[in-house]
């Protein structure tokens, strides 16, 4: 038996190892990766990095299911997940008055098979450093957005933790999870996050990581390996919300963060005045468009790339500007191993496993390459 209920009744089996002990699931997850890496010959391997078991996620994905009772918030009708352990007890509480909430004022979910109904996802992201929330409801159309915001104040009273609320508009009938168009319903229009006691901010299309522990461990460690060496230019690609640059940061130090998503290099700026150095700096741009303008002088490049890696042309592009050291934070160590054999250049120093995931086969991992 685990300490999930959804799992043991065999409701929800999104967690697939969570009847493993933790000692084994990081057992496994290390097998992997050195399996991976082997013929890279890491010169070192650190301890991995673990996670709290539960209460460790701060963004919630709910799907709207229609049912007798009116909305449920889970996976289906059947599945109501506003009670699932990975979400703390103040999450769970504002969840649950959700779902409460929408079935007084009459929301109807969105129901596949029929092509009716307004409510497709919930979505909750919590900032751990005040215990602040943003609540996101994706719509099918701004037929029921009067309904909410009419109803309002009566969900933010019972939920005072919930301080920016939003409505996305995702028309079309596909399985994709948001739109274009986002709706404030609220003044406020983003959480703040402190990590290692550096201001991070998230806005509801912004990339953050879902486990805050882990990330904080994660942007220290590589703070500390970029530090050795006193790099005077770094370049953070895929950098999101700037985590690792801001980390980096230094009086005498030039870095520069690019990110395709405008709402995340809005939030990284506002998180560069709060802490005042004028040589950091972020660009609203796609990665490509980077590489066309930039030129090679840098000392430490720094890339956290979706699950897809970097790809061929991005890692020969890395070559040819040849930064002393990569650190590669990868979400998926597969295609962290085929970029590898694409970086012939560089070998691995240290490589250390990071459990953003607990309870799956998934993990994080953070690379330091060094030229040469």
């Amino acid at each position: 038996m685990s300490f999930c209920s959804f799992y043991d009744t065999r409701v929800c089996r999104s967690c697939s190892w969570i009847d493993f002990f933790y000692a084994e699931q990081l057992k496994q997850k290390s097998e992997h990766l050195n399996e991976l890496l082997l013929k890279f010959n890491p010169k070192e391997y650190l301890k991995p990095s673990p996670s709290p078991l539960k209460g460790f996620r701060n963004k919630a994905k709910m799907v709207a299911s229609p049912s007798r009772d009116g909305v449920v918030l889970g996976l289906s009708e059947e599945v109501c997940l506003v009670q699932c352990p990975l979400y703390d007890v103040s999450m769970q509480h504002v969840l649950e008055n959700t779902q409460t909430w929408l079935r007084n004022l009459g929301i109807k979910a969105y129901d596949i098979k029929a092509k009716k109904g307004e409510l497709k996802y919930v979505l909750l992201t919590r900032s751990k450093v005040n215990n602040s929330m943003m609540l996101r409801f994706v719509l099918r159309s701004h037929g029921a957005i009067s309904r909410l915001k009419n109803g309002l104040k009566e969900l933010m009273r019972r939920c005072p933790e919930l301080k920016v609320v939003t409505v996305n508009i995702q028309p079309t009938h596909m399985a994709i999870l948001e739109g274009e168009e986002e709706i404030f319903l609220t003044e406020e229009i983003r959480l703040e996050e402190r990590l290692n006691g550096i201001p991070l901010f998230i806005r509801p299309k912004s990339f953050f990581q879902t486990n805050t522990d882990v990330a904080s461990k994660l942007y220290k460690t590589a703070a500390e390996w970029v530090g050795v060496s006193n790099p005077k230019v770094i370049w953070d690609l895929f950098c999101g919300v700037g985590g690792f640059a801001l980390h980096c940061a230094a009086p005498d130090r030039e870095i520069i963060g690019i990110e395709i998503e405008s709402e995340a290099i809005a939030c990284a700026r506002d998180s560069a005045k709060l802490i005042g150095f004028e040589t950091l700096r972020f660009e609203a741009m796609d990665t490509a468009s980077f590489t066309a303008t930039s030129g090679k002088n840098v000392d430490v490049v720094i890339v956290n790339p979706p699950r897809r890696g970097l790809g061929e042309q991005l890692c020969k592009w890395l070559e040819r500007c040849a930064p002393e050291r990569i650190i590669y934070s990868s979400c998926n160590a597969t295609s962290l191993a085929r970029d590898l054999d694409y970086l012939q250049q560089y070998s691995i120093k240290r490589v250390q496993l990071f459990d953003m995931f607990p309870h799956t086969e998934h993990y994080e991992t953070l690379v330091e390459l060094v030229r040469g």
